[in-house]
């Protein structure tokens, strides 16, 4: 049989695999926190077995070299779908019993482990399915599906399980119907991608790495690897605590520095206009780059995901409140944060060059992930120390390094340039 040509059915697949991806994400993090909240459960015990949940997350590059030797990505993704809509089944069914707690856990920990490793096949189908001008190109419209489905499940199912609240008058019962109906949602998506996605490993020898030490080892005897990982833990330095504190700000009150917004106008400003031009941010970043190279677009996107940074900080330090004024700032700061992503995807993706594509792409975007979540951490000690005028000049400082590690970073000046 015919090897399988690449790029094949990808504005079909792309979507839907990575809206699959960003659904059980924000399930597990995000809408169990309101879930347990809405069922009776208290906030420190909400905290410390949501926050466990994020554990996969943080770990999953330690197994993702048993997906390069064992069985094909498309194989892995599709499994770990069928498991996750498993999973929010369980979730669904176990919530009207008297051991809900306990047992909803464990189906949220099994949909925790299941999605970070669907998150490492996909990503990896990604990069054998389609060739690397494509990869580029798609960049945009993978990140766009990816908080489409981020939208659908913080927004559209908690939306469900409240008319469900108000209908039956019962919170447990509302929300094991919106899980049940959650995993049959899963199900389907998973039957799309079974009939979506090209079998592209059947076919023809494929490389394998020899073991699991060499998975790791050939990651790390990349040439500057050193400076390729200082670049990926800096490249989003401000961003990773500017994204902690920017809601805080918006709804403070004036005599806490913040600009005293209700809840429902930061929603609509940032879960509607945002995520649009955050989504066209992205896409556009996808194409340029498929269009000139990496290198042609590299600084002007680091500098367009850093440089409006500096709006909040005059929002802070004049205490402007007009709407128009804050619309505009998260309009500039959000297309700008979609745009620079742009290429930092497109690096990580060369990062993962060679035979082993899946786990290092994993270990690099493990290194992403600690990049966002170490700064998060302190930004709020770091807010409390400085005020938010403060804060908001540190944000824009914090960009520094990366610009200084720019020019240590070695990458094909056309990587990622759709071919002629």
């Amino acid at each position: 049989m015919a090897e399988i040509p690449k790029d094949k059915r990808a504005w079909l697949w792309v979507p839907t695999l990575y809206f699959t991806q960003g659904l059980p994400y924000i399930l597990v993090v995000t809408v169990s926190v309101i879930l347990y909240k809405k069922l009776g459960v208290g906030n420190a015990e909400i905290g410390l077995y949501t926050s466990w949940l994020y554990l996969p997350w943080v770990l999953k590059p330690l197994w993702s070299p048993l997906l390069e030797l064992k069985g094909t990505k498309r194989r892995w993704f599709l499994g770990m779908q069928a498991l996750l809509a498993l999973a929010m089944l369980g979730v669904g069914l176990s919530l009207p019993t008297k051991s809900f707690l306990v047992t909803s856990l464990a189906c949220f920990w099994m949909a925790a482990f299941a999605s970070a490793t669907n998150d490492i096949a996909s990503d990896g189908y990604y990069m054998i399915a389609l060739s690397e001008k494509k990869q580029a190109f798609f960049v945009g419209l993978r990140s766009t599906f990816y908080r489409l489905a981020m939208v659908t499940g913080q927004g559209l199912i908690v939306i469900l399980a409240g008319f469900l609240e108000n209908y039956y008058g019962d919170n447990a019962k509302a929300w094991s119907l919106t899980m049940t109906a959650t995993a049959g949602l899963m199900l389907v998506l998973t039957a799309v991608n079974f009939f979506a996605t090209p079998a592209y490993e059947i076919h023809g020898k494929r490389e394998r790495p020899e073991g699991f030490l060499q998975v790791f080892g050939s990651f790390f005897a990349k040439p500057n690897i050193g400076w390729a990982l200082a670049f990926i833990l800096t490249y989003r330095l401000g961003e990773s605590q500017l994204v902690k504190m920017a809601a805080p700000f918006l709804l403070d009150d004036s005599g806490a520095g913040g600009l005293a917004y209700a809840t429902e106008e930061v929603g609509t400003i940032y879960g509607t206009i945002g995520i649009v031009f955050l989504s066209i941010g992205g896409i556009l970043g996808g194409i340029l780059i498929s269009r000139d190279g990496l290198k042609r677009w590299m600084l002007p996107m680091l500098l367009s995901l850093n440089l409006p940074n500096a709006l909040y900080a005059l929002l802070a330090l004049t205490q402007t409140d007009s709407l128009w004024a804050v619309t505009g700032t998260v309009i500039v700061e959000q297309f700008g944060y979609g745009f620079g992503f742009a290429a930092f995807l497109v690096y990580l993706i060369y990062i993962a060059e060679g035979t082993a594509k899946t786990a290092h792409y994993a270990l690099a975007t493990g290194f992403m992930a600690l990049g966002m979540m170490l700064p998060g951490m302190i930004s709020g000690y770091i807010q409390q120390w400085l005020g938010y005028g403060g804060f908001f000049v540190w944000v824009v400082l914090a960009a520094l390094p990366a610009f200084f590690l720019l020019k240590h970073i070695q990458y094909p000046p056309d990587f990622g340039k759709k071919s002629r």
